[in-house]
């Protein structure tokens, strides 16, 4: 029995080992057949020789990659609406090759600040949007019209903005019974708003590093590694579309799955991810994205997909099974939007630019909306342009659903909108009156106890309502979860604030 069972063991070993030993075969002559069958520019077969040994996760994900296995010719042989490639005309030198490391690290060197000189060439360290448009130049420029590619100049050039970001950031000290904040450090800025909107990267000089590749002199970047979504490059362009199609894959399937906008879009301020895992969306989608085909261009409702991720809604190119367009593609992702849910301090039609910067309202303020709930029109989209956006937003709804059903959570969605603005303004009259008794000090409207209840109102509260109320589902981020339940007791709780700190005034004037 000990000999039968030992034999066994060492069968199953057998098939195990010889099992595992023709997955590494297959893998390795795979990978082999990729790199040894495509047109590879000479200069990219020299960055794969070297880099394969020294960084082999890089050049993995690049032979994985669309890039690395179609050469722009190629790619115009496609119907219009199938190609993935927008530029109208291609130069020779780029046409008849797979787009590798140096067709992308070696554009524009003349406006890089971070291009040096790496074994005989000269190649830049981040490959920026301004690269990307040699052969996306349409979608380039839809982003530039967007609030993300304005993303550091939101918080850095409104005031309003920054004041709220230096409030929440940096190390806060007591000084004299005091607190007092002192501006966070440069190395650590993306462990605060600006790891989202991005920051800005800058070649201080050059530095000597030593590495498996042996001793070498390399730019020395500022705020770098960053993925924000706004940063500035060194070439002086804005965005990083690695945010949303991390390099060197550059996979459509990662942007179109939710867990890349997941990365940014939480709770407590813009609770988008969270409330799609509780949506029937979102229930359907982890249940059976398994079974659906991400890297389908154009994307076919009802066969590639069952259920919309946020790329559906906010940037996809959709059609019908029968070939219908439903949707246009834009790499502006409020281009698809009427209502802007996010908003400081209320709701409003979308922007016109993705600069909100240039807005002025008639309190003298950056904002799309003054205190007292007047909208800044000249600056927000008119009610035709709105209406013609929630119709198109409509149509994609009813790619599934039925006309009443879409009319119906729409009509409903309004509805939330304007109430949780209600429970807004409530919040913002009863900080007009500690500001005007003087209870709390309007120098710096972020940074007291009331001011900071008020913050939660629009800021937290009112917006988990309206992203769970837009996106159909989660009534637990409209109820009892940064929801309703949050909105009144936090009102209840200004209030008091107020009363107390009134109370203890007049104690002191008394006192006196």
């Amino acid at each position: 029995m000990n000999f039968n069972k030992t034999f066994l063991q060492n069968i199953l070993f057998l098939i195990v080992f010889l099992s595992i030993s023709i997955s590494l075969t297959s893998a390795s002559s795979d990978e082999k057949t990729d790199s040894g069958s495509l047109n590879i520019s000479s200069q990219t077969q020299e960055c794969i020789e070297c880099h394969k040994l020294y960084t082999p996760g890089i050049v993995s994900d690049w032979l994985s990659s669309r890039h690395a296995k179609t050469r722009p010719v190629d790619a115009f042989k496609k119907p219009v609406i199938e190609r993935r490639i927008s530029v109208e005309k291609l130069s020779d030198e780029l046409k008849d090759n797979v787009v590798g490391c140096y067709e992308c690290h070696s554009r524009n060197p003349e406006k890089h600040m971070d291009n040096f000189e790496h074994n005989g060439y000269k190649i830049n360290v981040i490959v920026s949007p301004n690269d990307c448009k040699t052969c996306h130049p349409v979608e380039v420029e839809q982003y530039s019209g967007s609030k993300k590619f304005h993303a550091i100049k939101i918080l850095e050039k409104n005031p309003v903005y920054h004041t709220l970001v230096e409030s929440v950031t940096g190390v806060k000290k007591i000084k004299d019974g005091k607190i007092v904040s002192e501006k966070a450090s440069e190395s650590t800025l993306h462990d605060t708003c600006m790891g989202c909107h991005g920051t800005k990267v800058e070649v201080k000089g050059m530095k000597n590093i030593s590495s498996g590749m042996g001793d070498m002199s390399v730019p020395d970047l500022t705020n770098w590694p960053n993925q924000g979504v706004g940063r500035e490059n060194p070439d002086g362009s804005f965005g990083s579309c690695a945010s949303c199609h991390p390099r060197h894959g550059f996979s459509i399937e990662v942007a179109r799955k939710p867990y890349t906008c997941a990365q940014c879009h939480l709770e407590p301020d813009t609770p988008a991810w969270n409330v799609y895992k509780e949506s029937k969306h979102g229930n359907i989608y982890f249940s059976k994205y398994h079974e659906w085909n991400f890297n389908a261009v154009p994307w076919t409702i009802g066969k590639d997909f069952k259920s919309p991720t946020c790329a559906t809604c906010h940037n996809s190119l959709l059609v019908s099974p029968e070939g219908d367009i439903i949707s246009e593609r834009n790499h502006n992702f409020g281009s698809k939007l009427w209502v802007r849910i996010f908003g400081l301090i209320y709701s409003h039609p979308q922007p016109i630019s993705g600069d909100t910067t240039i807005i002025n309202n008639q309190d003298g303020l950056p904002l799309p909306v003054t205190f007292s709930g007047e909208p800044a029109s000249e600056f927000l989209i008119n009610k035709a342009e709105q209406a013609k956006r929630l119709e198109a937003m409509k149509n994609i709804c009813k790619g599934c659903h039925s006309t009443q059903w879409a009319d119906g959570h729409f009509t409903k969605l309004d509805n939330t909108v304007k109430e949780t603005d209600a429970m807004t303004m409530a919040a913002t009259n009863l900080m007009s009156e500690a500001w005007g008794k003087g209870i709390e000090d309007k120098a710096n409207p972020f940074d007291e106890q009331i001011e900071k209840m008020w913050i939660r109102q629009w800021l937290f509260y009112s917006n988990s309502i309206r992203y769970a109320s837009a996106m159909s589902g989660a009534p637990d981020y409209t109820s009892f979860k940064l929801g309703w339940w949050e909105l009144s007791e936090n009102l209840q709780k200004m209030r008091d604030a107020i009363d107390i700190k009134e109370k203890n005034k007049k104690a002191e004037k008394e006192i006196k």
